[in-house]
């Protein structure tokens, strides 16, 4: 009976050292290790059990998966501070300045565009609202639906390629990162046309809103803004389809495209002559503190997993989930439901070194896709940095918000922009083609009826007419098989 309590006392234990504000990833490994000691105590554990770590963090060490992290971390901070941003907006800004929303248009599009080459949620939105949130305010927006826009548009560096999040995803669920990004490309235009869409209803049901840009802003026309907005563009689409383009065409692993993408932002920066010394430094800090948190994170995690699967955590997990009623759709109610209302509360590392780990092979056994529900994952955690009180990027907007914006104006102006994100959600889990349409695989053959002749043991196995024994040919078909994925 105490054994069967053991997994459960961990998580409510890792639950009140969270509460008391001690740091995520040394209060996953302090449980971990207690847990551990208590078990050894009362005869449940062996101390052998705590070799096995050694083993387990140099795997995360040796993982080069991981190096990815840091390198599209470097490129997004490069091309943030290289004043990219700011050029992308004025541009974009000035293309749509004659229609109602035309500002609002560009921060949605650029966002999306600054999400495909920084992939850091912090950049994005407070690169745009340090650029756009005056313009907008300049020009009568309201301040609702201004924060509303730049915090989901900024957020959408959670789901668009090259985002750090499905990479973690990748190594959680032992998922392609390739087949991860190819999953992704149409719930992110989806979400995107979505967002877009929103802002078109509100220019015709308040048009005072978001007003279009007055002529005397709009500075440059025809033919000359054509070419600057070429000018602007062409450089960072360029990157994102070298980087993009070499993952999903095999050609490059997502460390090695990670670093043509540090390389070429660095590129980009010395052409517009902005790369110096001090931004070097500034880039190089950041990504080291980021990626430090995510090793310490994953490290904790692995102590903490490491005692939970020894004391059948992971079958009390399952258990649990077999009492949900619904099977497959059930299971996914359920988890979309915790992981949106974590959200609010912790980042998406911890729910990601903690909770999936759990989660997974509870969705391996009910055979959902790792790539369908890595995106869905993705797309849950995008909406849970919008949701107040504690969405991340509402504490990023507010930190550069000026002070005729309330709050309060940005707490509600994010609800709409909540509720079409959950929308997205709601279609691709509806239409799982929306995931599978550019990472569709051949299906997995069943290998349940192979039948492979073994030469008995009372006569000779005689070459046959192909040269080989039939042991000979049994083994060259187990090879094949393995090798086409069978």
């Amino acid at each position: 009976m105490a054994f069967e309590l053991m997994a459960p006392l961990m998580f409510v234990g890792l639950a009140v050292l969270l509460l008391l504000g001690y740091p995520v990833a040394f209060a996953l490994a302090a449980n971990g290790l207690l847990f551990a000691f208590i078990g050894f105590e009362l005869g449940m554990l062996q101390p052998e059990l705590l070799q096995a770590l050694p083993q387990r963090l140099y795997g995360i060490m040796a993982n080069p998966l991981l190096l990815a992290i840091p390198f599209f971390t470097f490129m997004g901070l490069v091309l943030e501070r290289s004043g990219m941003a700011e050029d992308l907006l004025d541009t974009v800004g000035q293309i749509f300045g004659p229609l109602r929303g035309g500002v609002a248009y560009a921060v949605i599009l650029v966002g999306a565009l600054l999400a495909a080459t920084t992939g850091v949620i912090a950049a994005s939105v407070i690169a745009m609202g340090l650029i756009s949130l005056p313009v907008m305010l300049r020009y009568k927006y309201s301040p609702r639906l201004a924060s509303g826009v730049i915090c989901a548009s900024g957020a959408l560096a959670q789901i668009i390629p090259p985002s750090i999040v499905l990479i973690v995803l990748a190594d959680v669920l032992g998922a392609s990162v390739g087949d991860m990004y190819a999953g992704a490309v149409l719930p992110s235009l989806l979400l995107v046309m979505l967002l877009l869409g929103y802002v078109f209803i509100t220019t015709l049901v308040n048009p005072a809103s978001a007003p279009a840009l007055p002529p005397e802003a709009r500075r440059l026309r025809g033919a000359a803004l054509w070419r600057h907005a070429l000018l602007v563009m062409v450089p960072p689409l360029v990157l994102i389809f070298l980087v993009l383009g070499s993952i999903f065409a095999g050609i490059a692993t997502p460390s090695e495209g990670g670093a043509l993408g540090a390389v070429g932002a660095l590129v980009l920066a010395a052409a517009r002559r902005r790369l110096n010394l001090k931004m070097l430094r500034e880039a190089l800090d950041a990504t080291t503190k980021l990626s430090s948190f995510v090793m310490f994170i994953l490290i904790g995690s692995t102590v903490f997993a490491l005692t939970f699967r020894a004391v059948d955590g992971d079958l009390w997990v399952e258990r649990l989930f077999t009492l949900v009623p619904g099977g497959e759709v059930g299971f996914l109610i359920v988890v979309h439901l915790m992981i949106f209302v974590l959200g609010f509360f912790l980042d998406f590392f911890e729910i990601a070194f903690i909770l999936l780990p759990l989660l997974a092979p509870v969705a391996a056994k009910l055979g959902i896709d790792p790539v369908w529900f890595a995106v869905m994952i993705g797309i849950n955690l995008q909406t849970s940095f919008l949701t107040p009180p504690f969405g991340f990027a509402l504490f990023y907007l507010r930190s550069v918000a000026p002070k005729q914006v309330s709050t309060t104006d940005i707490y509600r102006g994010v609800v709409p922009f909540v509720i079409v994100q959950l929308i997205a959600l709601l279609l691709v889990i509806s239409y799982p083609q929306l995931v599978s349409a550019f990472s569709d695989k051949p299906a997995l053959k069943d290998t349940s009826n192979i039948e492979i002749n073994v030469p008995s043991h009372g006569a000779p196995d005689k070459p046959g007419a192909d040269g080989m024994t039939q042991e000979e040919r049994s083994a060259s078909e187990i090879e094949r098989m393995l090798r086409e994925g069978r």
